[in-house]
């Protein structure tokens, strides 16, 4: 019985391995490494018990991934066979973790180090026939506001019969960190008929997601649309959608516009001869030392890392301590980027969006 999935397996028959070499057994005993074969919905993790007395043994705690990298398929329409093959490589070795980030249009998959990702990339190849290319996992940064400003978007179009017409002022304001987005009705006597207005809230949604600096989502902004015009014939929903669009990128491009980071927080768990060297090296990444704590013979430091200076930081840390430096990391908030980091970033954004 497969206790964890509820499902009868058959065993036909088992063996003992030693290397490359396996002996086939009628028993194994408490302590024995053994392999059965051709089981049907059998997982690792999964408990394999006598039907009569059923259990289930705890489940294994595996460790964080350590260093993501993105996958490109080599050869188009491979996407499919990618994606499955991937999937049953994680369920044969879970600490191995694969995912599609639709923000960041990628295939990252994760694991415990470097090594480790090139022999599941081997695996892939060998078993199921396919070949990917790899990528550093795109940041996910953000774009906000500083301050606040005013525009008008404009949206007029004649063309033989009806045209198109759509006119809305808004106001961009900037909101705390992590409150979002807040649209503001303030119009008054008409000016845009309230059948527009859900139009007009598309657009600057629409914009936010999009990205107005560097193709990044915009967050924590207030937007208030207090004035416009209409055409009793040639307005209609799109026009005001997209004259809140116009409106919307004239005005955050005044409003002190800047780049948001992921910041992670990171725990490193070094030998206390290796400490002066990491501890440096988390500087040298734009890091902010938390605190440190001892813990026999190891210190354990505390930091805020950027996203963007922690794409191979286990080979590093490794590397630094001979081996013996362990860290683990987790999402603490956005920062804004300094303005020379942000201006490169912004550069390679357009240089991009050019070359597509």
């Amino acid at each position: 019985l497969n206790a964890t999935q509820g499902h009868v397996e058959r065993i036909g028959q088992m063996y003992i391995l030693n290397g490359k070499n396996k002996d086939g057994v009628d028993k194994l005993f408490a302590g024995d490494i053994g392999a059965l074969v051709k089981l049907k919905s059998t997982h690792t993790g999964d408990t394999l018990c006598d039907k009569k007395e059923p259990f289930q043994l705890p489940p294994i705690e595996f460790p964080e991934p350590v260093i993501s990298i993105a996958v490109v398929p080599r050869s188009k329409g491979d996407e499919d066979k990618i994606g499955s093959g991937l999937q049953s490589l994680h369920e044969e070795d879970p600490t191995f973790i694969v995912r599609y980030d639709p923000e960041l249009r990628q295939t990252i998959v994760s694991g415990q180090g470097e090594m480790h990702l090139d022999i599941i990339l081997k695996r892939l190849k060998e078993k199921f026939g396919v070949e990917v290319d790899i990528e550093d996992p795109r940041i996910p940064y953000r774009e906000t506001i500083k301050g606040k400003a005013e525009a008008q978007g404009k949206y007029k179009k004649q063309t033989g019969g009806r045209g198109q017409y759509g006119d809305a002022h808004l106001r961009l304001e900037p909101l705390p960190r992590g409150e979002g987005f807040e649209f503001v009705d303030a119009i008054v006597g008409g000016v845009i008929p309230g059948k527009f207005i859900p139009a007009v809230e598309k657009g600057v949604v629409e914009t936010m997601k999009e990205g107005v600096l560097a193709g990044y989502q915009v967050v924590d902004v207030k937007v208030t649309v207090f004035d416009g015009s209409f055409h009793p014939v040639d307005s209609s929903e799109v026009a005001f959608k997209i004259a809140a669009s116009m409106a919307f990128k004239k005005a955050f491009n005044e409003a002190k516009p800047v780049l948001l980071e992921p910041i992670y927080e990171i725990e490193v768990k070094v030998p206390e001869e290796y400490m002066g060297d990491v501890m440096g090296d988390i500087s040298a990444r734009r890091g902010k030392i938390l605190g440190m704590e001892s813990d026999g013979r190891f210190q354990i430091i505390k930091a805020h890392v950027p996203l963007a200076e922690l794409l191979k930081y286990s080979t590093a840390l490794r590397s630094m301590t001979q081996d013996r430096g362990i860290f683990r990391q987790k999402f603490s908030h956005y920062e804004e980027v300094p303005p020379d980091i942000a201006q490169k970033i912004i550069e390679a954004a357009k240089k991009e969006k050019e070359e597509s």
